[in-house]
This record gives C-alpha cells, sequence and structure tokens, in this order.
C-alpha cells in the first residue's frame, strides 16, 4: 500500500509538472481517419477510453500519433497525451495508469528504469528479457518492431576527413583537443550514455575530456550543430533523417557499447487486461517499423518540415493500415 500511495503521488507530481510545462491533450492535431487493416472494434458499447503518450522527440511523437491514429480507426475514444518531456515522466504516466500505451525501447527499459547494469546481447533476447522483468511493474510489452533505434556518435563531413576516423575504438587516438562533443542532458548522464561509453572505449572523462568539451544541447539541435562544427562529435539516433540531409558520417561502435534499442509498444497492465485486443492492434503495425520506414518519416518531420500527424497518417493510409474517411 505504501508503494502504491508513493507511486500515486508520483503519477500526480509528474502530470502537475507536465501541466505547468503547458502540455496538454493534442487529440485536435490527427486527422479524420476510417477504418483500413484495422477494423473498428465491435463491443456494443460505448466507446472505450484510451491514452496514448509519447516522449517529446520525432520519432516518438510519430509513433505516438499513428498509436492515436491506429486506435481512433478502431473505434476507441482516445485522448491523444503526446509530447511529454523526458523519459522518466511518461514512463511514470504508464505506471499510474495515466497513460496506457507507450512505444518504448527495449534497451531504455533495461538500463534506465529496471537499472540493470548490462545490457542483454541480441535484439530478441533483450526484449524477452524486458518483458519478463517488467511485469511486476504492472507493464505488459507487445511485440517489438525490426526497428533499433540506438545511439550512435556522427561527424560532419570536414571532421572527418581531417580526423579519419571511422570507429569509436579509434577515437583514443585522437588528440584531446578535439574529443569534443554534442550531447543532450539526458544521454550526459544516463547509465547507458556518454561518461560510460568512454570508459568503455579507454577514455578518461576529466582528464583526456574535461567538461569544457562537452556542449549540452537539446536532442534537435544536436545535428545542425554537429555539422556546423560546434562540435567534432554529435550523439545521434541511427533512424534520425537529419544524418542523410546533413551528410553526416556516424562512426561505427566496433565494441558493441549500445544496446539494442527495439521499440515496442508497453501497455499499462490494468489497461490490457480491460481490453486485450488492443495488443492485436499494435501487432499489426509493428511489424513494418523498420529502420528504413522511421529514418524516411524522421526526414520529412525533421528536414521537410511536415507535421508528425499529417506523416504518420500517410503512411498509414499508404499501408493500408487506415484510410481517409
Amino acid at each position: 500500500m505504501k508503494n502504491a500511495m508513493k507511486l500515486s503521488l508520483v503519477s500526480i507530481a509528474a502530470v502537475i509538472g507536465l501541466a505547468g510545462c503547458g502540455l496538454s491533450p493534442s487529440t485536435g492535431t490527427v486527422p479524420a481517419v476510417g477504418p483500413g487493416k484495422i477494423q473498428p472494434v465491435a463491443d456494443g458499447q460505448e466507446k472505450s477510453k484510451v491514452t496514448v503518450t509519447s516522449k517529446s522527440f520525432t520519432e516518438q511523437l510519430l509513433l505516438g500519433k499513428i498509436t492515436v491514429i491506429a486506435l481512433e480507426a478502431a473505434g476507441y475514444d482516445v485522448t491523444d497525451l503526446t509530447n511529454v518531456p523526458g523519459s522518466q515522466p511518461a514512463r511514470q504516466l504508464l505506471l499510474s495508469g495515466d497513460a496506457s500505451v507507450l512505444w518504448e525501447y527495449t534497451g531504455t527499459a533495461w538500463l534506465t528504469y529496471l537499472g540493470h547494469e548490462e545490457p542483454v546481447d541480441g535484439e530478441q533476447a533483450q526484449w524477452e528479457a524486458v518483458k519478463k522483468d517488467d511485469i511486476p511493474n504492472g507493464i505488459d510489452w507487445g511485440d517489438p518492431a525490426p526497428l533499433n533505434n540506438t545511439y550512435a556518435m556522427a561527424m560532419n563531413e570536414e571532421t572527418a576527413k581531417r580526423l579519419g576516423v571511422t570507429k569509436l575504438s579509434e577515437l583514443k587516438d585522437v588528440d584531446p583537443k578535439d574529443l569534443t562533443f554534442c550531447v543532450d542532458p539526458e544521454f550526459n548522464s544516463r547509465r547507458d550514455g556518454l561518461t560510460p561509453m568512454l570508459e568503455h572505449y579507454g577514455i578518461d572523462r576529466g582528464a583526456e575530456v574535461p567538461e569544457s568539451n562537452i556542449g549540452l544541447y537539446d536532442v534537435g539541435a544536436i545535428y545542425q550543430a554537429t555539422a556546423d562544427g560546434a562540435c567534432n562529435f554529435g550523439e545521434v539516433f541511427t533512424t534520425d533523417g537529419r544524418i542523410k540531409a546533413l551528410n553526416l558520417t556516424v562512426l561505427e561502435d566496433d565494441k558493441k557499447y549500445f544496446p539494442s534499442y527495439n521499440a515496442a509498444p508497453a501497455f499499462n497492465g490494468e489497461f490490457l487486461k480491460e481490453h486485450p485486443e488492443v495488443e492485436g492492434i499494435m501487432a499489426q503495425i509493428a511489424p513494418l517499423l523498420t529502420d528504413e520506414v522511421l529514418m524516411e518519416l524522421n526526414y520529412q518531420v525533421d528536414v521537410v518540415g511536415r507535421e508528425p500527424a499529417d506523416v504518420a497518417f500517410e503512411w498509414m493510409v499508404d499501408q493500408g493500415l487506415v484510410s481517409k474517411p
């Protein structure tokens, strides 16, 4: 009971905090939708309620909007609570039941939420381990997508030519004055982030990489900062369309530091017990979400400048999952 009360208070604090940031449901941003391969769930009752959440970066917004559109096509009364700032607040909404479903990444759950020191080798094995370990927390994981949006370090074209490195293991041979990094605050401090990455590759943060060599940026600003030469090495996500648009070169993670980060729908367990059919709806979508698909969808938002909901809707229509009304 004490744990439940504590979780409830944490959830309330998270929601209050989100409200203070100006976050509000964004149902109106999703186009009207008709059924396709995803058909209405006929239960003969008033529409069932479902709340979809996501984090605030582009890929998460796309996955969140895809879910909102899918569940609206299936006939649910959907609250769109996407665009939550940060992993922990989104996770707390799911744990508390204030959100029903969130596309989460297996590596994030295993290392950040579940507190394991080392990742599990292999994408399927990592997902199975997360699914098993999260059950006591009241979280049920659906089938994973092929997309593995893991971290990487990238350089602009001039830096790649000047330093001549292609692998992370080669950073230890780079002059310390050139070991400058652009990262976001979360990656700067998380257990699978910058400091242990440097350590894994034999580089000492502090001695070889002083704090003055590390610039903190919003996630979306890192790509342009790296392209502009604000740092030599920028934190990127492997499915981000801006890698191609800005002609960035991704360093090979040759000693396999970064864990698997396959996206999968994570459900509040109580919600899923009441609405098990939602897992089947998400299972229609997951196999279609590859690295290449997400890179293109991310490109449409981050480079072309389109709205995530419009990009998500167009893709779902193209796949026959939903239709225009």
